[in-house]
């Protein structure tokens, strides 16, 4: 992978990962456009190391006052909401020990599997855009709803972040509040993969590629970190059926043309 193509899979991962479009998705469009480029492990460690910092820089208050509570070893309102973010980060974690391969088998560059997941998340996005608006809070049972609905999306095509949004605004839960709590759900279950992908590559896997790379990280970390603060305004106001027409359109052009 050359610098070029380095820069357009670091931007599209950086924004994809935060708007409800699918990065997977958007990146097998990329590798079908430049006819089946394979994107190495490293790269995707890179890049998604990129969008955990991002969200991190976002919600760094949110983090530090999590942690101060926890911190205190009391079961204040600090540690029920990190044991709700831990409950929502379950089922995604069985998915990532049972189905990792058959999971990484779907990664072929198929249009007309991501286009039909993009369908999907088009579903989830218009449940999500009008349903009647509440302010309940997040419970245990939503978390871990939220949590199925993010283990559904390691599927290309189906939004991480709009298939818990949705499921939340389905569920009632405040705006507001989701905004944070889909973000914050992610950290661990993509830092633990990229974990788990980095402990496996040989010291010389960065000789060669170390410029692409770094071009990569900057490309995703600063649209991921635009793409973040701007998904948070956009669930604040609701804006989730614009989205989905989106993705109506492109899924469909892939399934037809593709």
């Amino acid at each position: 992978m050359n610098w070029y193509e380095a820069l357009i899979f670091g931007l599209v991962q950086g924004l994809t990962e935060f708007l409800p479009v699918s990065s997977d998705g958007h990146l097998e469009i990329v590798k079908f456009l430049f006819g089946g480029i394979e994107e190495s492990f490293l790269f995707s460690v890179a890049v998604h190391g990129a969008t955990v910092l991002s969200i991190l820089v976002v919600f760094r208050k949110d983090i530090m006052n999590l942690f101060g509570g926890v911190l205190k070893f009391r079961m204040n309102e600090e540690t029920v909401y990190a044991l709700k973010l831990i409950v929502s980060m379950i089922p995604v974690a069985i998915v990532g020990f049972t189905l990792k391969d058959e999971v990484e088998s779907l990664f072929v560059a198929d249009m007309d599997i991501t286009g039909s997941f993009l369908l999907v998340t088009a579903l989830f996005l218009l449940v999500g855009h009008f349903v009647p608006k509440r302010e309940k809070p997040i419970t245990y049972g939503g978390a871990f709803l939220m949590g199925i609905a993010q283990a559904l999306a390691v599927l290309p095509g189906l939004s991480r972040s709009g298939s818990t949004i949705s499921t939340g605004l389905a569920l009632g839960n405040s705006k507001n509040d989701l905004a944070r709590f889909s973000f914050l759900m992610v950290i661990v279950p993509i830092v633990g993969a990229n974990f788990m992908e980095a402990v496996t590559l040989e010291p010389q896997a960065a000789d060669g590629v170390l410029f692409p790379l770094i071009v990569a990280f900057v490309a995703a970390f600063v649209s991921g970190y635009v793409a973040c603060r701007w998904m948070i305004d956009i669930v604040k106001k609701g804006k989730l059926g614009w989205f989905a027409l989106y993705c109506i359109l492109i899924g469909l052009t892939l399934i037809i043309f593709a």
